[in-house]
């Protein structure tokens, strides 16, 4: 199966969102620089929590504030949001090339972004330090998607050259 053979369509930023949602992820942009951000992004969150838009949001002002912990689950908190539409194992541990390719050709977006999504927790353990949950990540990755279109490869050769120079 070749993850770049697709139309893209059903992205989830074109999603709609419930009632203010769209307005507070754009007030915490506003006030990004004044340190305010989290208290918008956080109501956004009470009001829509399985909103691909908010845990984006949410994902991205945590990771920039080196927060890497509360970056890993807004992350996780996706995958259980994608998980469901594109019908996938529970865990992802389980997940085989079978599943990818039983995927209806509608759902290609959606499966996209939840290899992308379980690529970003890989590399937020990564970052955590956990590798041996990053690298089990990222070997999944790599035994599904043979033409490495999602970019795992690279970071499990970073990783294992990583460990190898610190044995």
């Amino acid at each position: 199966m070749d993850l770049l053979d697709f139309e893209a369509q059903g992205l989830y930023f074109e999603e709609a969102d419930v009632a203010g949602v769209k307005e507070l992820i754009a007030d915490a942009a506003e006030k990004y620089a004044s340190g305010a951000a989290e208290l918008p992004l956080l109501q956004a969150f009470f009001k829509a929590p399985n909103s691909l838009n908010v845990l984006v949001a949410l994902n991205r002002f945590y990771y920039y504030q080196h927060r890497l912990e509360d970056a890993l689950a807004a992350t996780q908190k996706a995958l259980a949001v994608i998980r469901p539409l594109v019908d996938f194992p529970d865990d992802w541990r389980q997940l085989q090339l079978s599943h990818l390719q039983a995927a209806p050709t509608s759902l290609l977006t959606q499966v996209r972004l939840y290899l992308f999504t379980l690529k970003a927790i890989g590399f937020l353990n990564m970052r955590l330090e956990r590798l041996d949950e990053s690298q089990a990540i990222f070997e999944k990755l790599v035994a599904l998607d043979s033409k490495d279109r999602i970019g795992a490869q690279a970071l499990l050769d970073l990783l294992l050259q990583c460990r190898k120079e610190a044995a």
